[in-house]
């Protein structure tokens, strides 16, 4: 086996003449530019460096949550239209207070002594509560207060609580039925939601409820889209930093072991970081804010380049071992791994080009700043290896003598490869039968999985708002917002008859709504005047309206009072489950619609979007992988000029997608947004183990050079370098998995377990599929004839 290896070390010089036409139509020479003037390369880029550093701080985080969902279309366009005429459940924050002794007269006092120090939090704009609720009014009154300034003792409490917990306009809304949950929603200002202010006004709220309620023995959580957006944004700047850092130690660590030298190291690991500071400068030059999906950038870079340089650095490794000089070994590396390296970057843009035709503009904006982001990190790595080589490396001749008797961590590494190699040749057909019907298998169970999405997978749930929205699910019916929009037709006004009836029709129907709510709107208002007062004129329930703060009267009725909302809401359920209550609760609002014709009745809000939308455009991302599989193939056929390499990338192309698709099956889970984008990291980084691999055959396949043979070689000088680059790259992704965003978590994790299944499919399946392939192309076109 050791004369084996050094035949293959030898075998080095000689490979350099190999096919003269480049799989990459030469454009892996870009690479040789910066190395021929290494030190003014350097300066240029340091000028970039700090450039892109510049760049990176004018990056912004959107952490909209119906980011996700931001697209042309007519639904999207009427949330909008929603948001700003009535501009609440995107700027509420939600205050959980909870305990079994809410209602006692000490505890009641320092609430409401909580509630008035609430209203002079800077950004405020409102605030409800069930002390914002109010007597039915007498005759030519104004309606008085419902908690009066002072609170009533021992018997009279009791009737008085008792009241509380009847009024129906706090009941099962602000008070839960049981009496030991309240709800207080406090309307920030939305320049205070979309800005650094957040942090402070979320922080005095805080501060006020440790200093109000901390000694009360009730237990205090905050919620609501802005608290959920300001947990996101701490999570995705934290994370962010702490994965990135642990990930680029692990490259390192790893790397200095197996090199031996800082040098090797740094041509390593040094150019993807760069590749990846200089990418996400770029992204900040042109205005791309991150999010969800930009937030796992950082390793979609990683994932190509890193495999990339690892290539480059062994390769050039290999020939200083068998005595070129550095410059020379360098500029052969790039000349034979770079054309792989090209295509590798190729086939990652595509699969970015393919998000363009997604309905989501904040995927199509990933898509974009994928593409972008993998040109830059091609350059980068193409360039920075060599350059880093030729100024680093010293003493070439030392450095060969030292390792051609003594590489024992590299040639471990080759030992293992070799070992199979040998068994996958032995026989492939056999071996390649066994793999189609697996992956075929496998596919069958991936087919099965289902869409899922979840509001609370998007949000740190190690944090307060998902325990807190948890809380209101169990007690006031949910946390999340469903409302239907009634726009009035020209010539009528708000207290017409015909409106007041088409509200009240819409407010019934979406009561009896199963799965629907805490249903708050005009109606609500006109059956308790009608109930208390005993009035039900237009004239009383204007009055009333008049009194009731403004802010509070904008929840339900536009400035314009030519369009009303039927506020509900509904528990964070998974996706698959609120589209029925969405569907049901739309079809059931047909009869109002034909009742009353002209009025335009739609069903909205956050909850209603994602739970139409998700499913959609998860199953349009899965189907676009789906294709990628067969565009890819043929675009990778195309470049090497061979059926036989078309067909042999499928396979381990396909492999670690289905197989991280069956654990997800297993364990009960389905597609995520977060596991649509793993499975595509996992799909890139199995295509470029599987390119280098098929690039190194084509060079080893020679006249009189059999087939196996080539293989094995291949094997033996790839194969190190792949399984090094996939432990880098499992053990800095696998880290995420103490992230507080559940998101991150599952990529981090199914990203990790998918670059280990690509491994595994490059030594596997494509080793015997490719011998299978060749031997096939052997007897059809005969022998003469190259297969690759």
């Amino acid at each position: 086996m050791l004369e084996k290896h050094r035949e293959n070390e030898v075998h080095v010089d000689k490979v350099e003449q190999g096919p003269t036409s480049s799989i990459a139509f030469g454009l892996e020479r870009i690479g040789l530019i910066a190395v021929r003037a290494p030190i003014v390369s350097c300066i240029v880029l340091l000028a970039l460096i700090v450039g892109a550093v510049f760049g990176i701080h004018r990056i912004k985080i959107d952490d909209s949550l119906s980011q996700l969902f931001r697209s042309n279309t007519p639904e999207f366009r009427q949330y909008e239209a929603v948001t700003k005429k009535f501009p609440a459940e995107e700027f509420d924050v939600l205050v959980v207070v909870e305990g079994k002794t809410l209602l006692a007269r000490n505890n009641l006092e320092k609430l409401r002594d909580f509630v008035t120090d609430m209203q002079l939090v800077e950004g405020t704009r409102g605030l409800v509560s069930l002390f914002s609720a109010r007597q039915a009014p007498a005759p030519g009154r104004l309606p008085a207060a419902l908690f009066p300034p002072e609170l009533p003792e021992g018997a009279a409490y009791d009737k008085f609580i008792e009241t509380v917990k009847n009024n129906e306009i706090i009941r099962g809304k602000l008070l839960s039925d049981d009496g030991t949950l309240a709800l207080i929603v406090l309307s920030l200002d939305p320049e205070v939601v979309a800005s650094s202010k957040l942090t402070k006004t979320v922080g005095d709220i805080r501060a006020l409820m440790k200093e109000d309620l901390g000694n009360t023995g009730l237990n205090v959580q905050l919620s609501g889209v802005p608290v959920m957006q300001l947990e996101i944004r701490n999570a995705v700047e934290r994370d962010g930093l702490t994965y990135n850092i642990l990930g680029i130690l692990a490259g390192c660590v790893i790397a200095i072991i197996f090199f031996r030298k800082i040098s090797f190291m740094v041509a390593a690991a040094f150019p993807p970081m760069i590749a990846i500071l200089l990418a996400l400068g770029a992204l900040g030059w042109a205005n791309f804010n991150l999010n969800m999906f930009l937030n796992v950038m950082t390793p979609l870079i990683m994932v190509i380049s890193f495999s990339d340089s690892m290539q480059l650095t062994f390769a050039a490794r290999d020939r200083l071992i068998a005595g070129q000089d550095k410059f020379t070994a360098f500029k052969n590396a790039v000349l034979v791994v770079g054309p792989a390296c090209v295509l590798t970057h190729g086939t990652a843009g595509i699969s970015f080009i393919a998000l363009q035709f997604s309905d989501s503009d904040l995927i199509r904006k990933f898509g974009e700043a994928g593409l972008a982001a993998t040109i830059i990190a091609l350059v980068a790595v193409l360039s920075l290896v060599p350059v880093f080589g030729v100024l680093l490396v010293r003493n070439e001749k030392v450095f060969a003598s030292k390792f051609q008797s003594a590489d024992a961590g590299v040639q471990a590494l080759r030992n293992f490869c070799y070992w199979i190699a040998v068994r996958m040749v032995g026989r492939p057909g056999l071996f390649s039968l066994i793999a189609v019907l697996f992956v075929a298998g496998l596919g069958v169970i991936y087919a099965n999985l289902e869409p899922r999405y979840r509001l609370a997978d998007q949000v740190p749930d190690k944090r307060q708002a998902v325990a807190a929205s948890d809380r209101l699910d169990a007690k006031l019916t949910g946390a999340n917002p469903v409302n239907v929009l009634v726009q009035f037709p020209k010539g009528e006004t708000l207290y017409s008859p015909e409106t007041l009836q088409t509200i009240a029709d819409v407010h019934a129907t979406v009561e009896k709504a199963a799965g629907v709510g805490n249903v708050w709107s005009l109606e609500t208002l006109r059956r308790w005047l009608a109930d208390k007062a005993g009035s039900a004129d237009v004239a009383t329930l204007k009055e009333y309206v008049n009194v009731i703060p403004e802010h509070l009267v904008r929840r339900f009725i536009d400035a314009e009072q030519d369009a009303v909302v039927i506020a509900g809401r509904v528990p964070d359920k998974d996706s698959s489950q609120l589209l029925p209550i969405v569907d049901k609760l739309d079809s059931e609002l047909d009869a109002v619609r034909k009742k009353h014709p002209g009025y335009e009745i739609a069903v909205t809000g956050l909850a209603a979007i994602a739970a139409r939308n998700s499913a959609g455009m998860i199953e349009k991302l899965n189907r676009g992988l789906t294709v990628e599989f067969a565009l890819v193939a043929i675009f990778i056929g195309l470049a090497f000029r061979s059926w036989v390499v078309m067909f042999a990338c499928i396979l381990p192309g396909i492999f670690p997608v289905v197989m991280s698709g069956t654990v997800l099956w297993a364990m009960g889970e389905g597609l995520q947004f977060a596991s649509v984008v793993a499975l595509t990291v996992s799909f890139g980084l199995g295509l470029s183990a599987t390119i280098h691999f098929l690039n190194r055959l084509r060079l080893e396949s020679k006249p009189g050079v059999g087939s196996a043979l080539a293989v094995e070689r291949a094997t033996v000088l790839v194969g190190p370098a792949l399984i090094l680059t996939t432990l880098v790259l499992a053990c800095g992704l696998v880290v995420t998995v103490f992230s507080d965003l559940p998101s991150l978590r599952l990529f981090g994790w199914l990203s990790a377990f998918s670059m280990v299944m690509a491994l595994v499919a490059d030594l596997f399946i494509l080793r015997p599929t490719a011998m299978w392939l060749i031997n096939l192309h052997a007897k059809l076109q005969g022998p003469d004839k190259p297969a690759i």
